[in-house]
């Protein structure tokens, strides 16, 4: 192993190319991964395509409290809204309808914990708009923490809306000590007692493993009783993280109190010569991708991802939205992410948006009876 930086985008061949037997090897080692995909019948909600549907968004983001400026594009000026009138539409059948009545209902007195890094707090916002959309009256209680392993939370506290959804800073899921000097710990997670204290745990973990330069986050690497500078693979310092989290779950969560699902990887779209569109990025682009495939390469990390799933022996909920929100070029803030428009980001999502249609997803995985669940826009 050696010491020196290396950026993951620089390598992208060599790591598709050296998963390909990762990919194949695994088939069948994450068979039970597939097996707790949510379906309707043979419809799998992660294969589809977006359409246009005029009823769109799923609420006013106007009228939600919680969007911050980084995701609010419409607040700061994006001209084209189109991307908001986007429904997906899995092959076969219909994204189940977040029924946010019958939620709270099965949720009361509970708590739902994101867990990770921004891409997750982008779902925790999406969640609690969702729900404050069916009843903008609702009496709430909030406090917002930016401080690295810090919880973050809403809390409905009408006495039909009893329900606290929760956000807790932990971009790696291992350690990140960041005093006198920034050290990831990336066989250690010493701060996970508080996801034993709730109903339901979102986990995810990507994009900060790749950071270089400005954007990286440790100063050192700590595996037991040896120091790095740095780890040269960043897959491979990726996959120590989950081996680091998937054994502490399996040791620390009990599955008949504590629901537990893993939130897929999200992709960005920086460099559009990846998919087929040379020189530009997400800010050029205001329509989706048309029917249902990615003209990409697949993220390298889903196979890494599948490979510590399938070894687990806590169930876990593998939700699987990497594909749908690969389609979505045209769903990033870009130079909307404030209203100065300095910014050019390509990662995270528009608020009203793609998250929200992970959350029904995670509405359908969440309910005990698909029976229940009513489909429709």
């Amino acid at each position: 192993m050696g010491f020196s930086l290396r950026s993951f985008n620089s390598h992208n061949a060599f790591l598709l190319n050296s998963f390909i037997v990762l990919i194949i090897s695994s088939i069948f080692s994450v068979e039970h991964i597939y097996a707790a995909i949510v379906k309707a019948g043979s419809c799998d909600f992660y294969q589809g395509s977006w359409v246009f549907d005029e009823s769109y968004p799923l609420y006013d983001t106007s009228r939600c409290p919680f969007i911050p400026e980084g995701v609010n594009c419409v607040a700061n000026g994006r001209p084209n809204n189109d991307y908001l009138k986007y429904r997906w539409i899995p092959t076969g059948c219909d994204a189940p309808k977040f029924d946010v009545l019958d939620f709270v209902k099965r949720f009361k007195g509970k708590k739902i914990m994101f867990i990770g890094d921004s891409i997750s707090n982008n779902q925790w916002v999406s969640f609690i708009c969702m729900i404050y959309a069916a009843n903008p009256n609702a009496k709430f209680s909030h406090f917002y923490s930016q401080e690295m392993s810090s919880v973050s939370s809403v809390n409905f506290t009408d006495p039909e809306y009893d329900v606290s959804i929760l956000f807790n800073f932990k971009p790696y899921l291992v350690e990140l000590e960041e005093t006198p000097e920034r050290v990831l710990k990336i066989d250690t997670i010493s701060t996970g007692d508080v996801w034993k204290e709730v109903d339901v745990v979102i986990f995810n973990t990507w994009h900060w493993w790749f950071h270089t330069g400005r954007l990286q986050h440790w100063d050192k690497v700590q595996e037991g009783n040896k120091t790095y500078p740095d780890i040269d693979d960043r897959m491979t310092a990726f996959a120590k993280g989950l081996t680091t989290w998937s054994t502490w779950v399996d040791k620390n969560i009990n599955p008949k109190k504590t629901q537990v699902f893993y939130q897929g990887i999200s992709p960005s779209h920086m460099r559009g010569k990846e998919w087929g569109y040379p020189n530009t990025t997400c800010a050029d682009h205001t329509t989706p991708f048309n029917g249902t495939t990615y003209a990409g390469a697949p993220e390298p990390g889903v196979a890494v991802l599948k490979e510590a799933l399938s070894k687990m022996s806590t169930p876990v909920t593998f939700l699987d939205v990497t594909t749908m929100s690969q389609l979505r070029k045209d769903a990033h803030p870009s130079h909307y992410a404030n209203k100065a428009r300095t910014s050019r980001d390509c990662s995270h999502w528009c608020l009203a948006g793609v998250p929200d249609t992970w959350n029904r997803i995670l509405y359908a995985s969440i309910v005990p009876e698909l029976g229940n669940i009513s489909f429709g826009p």
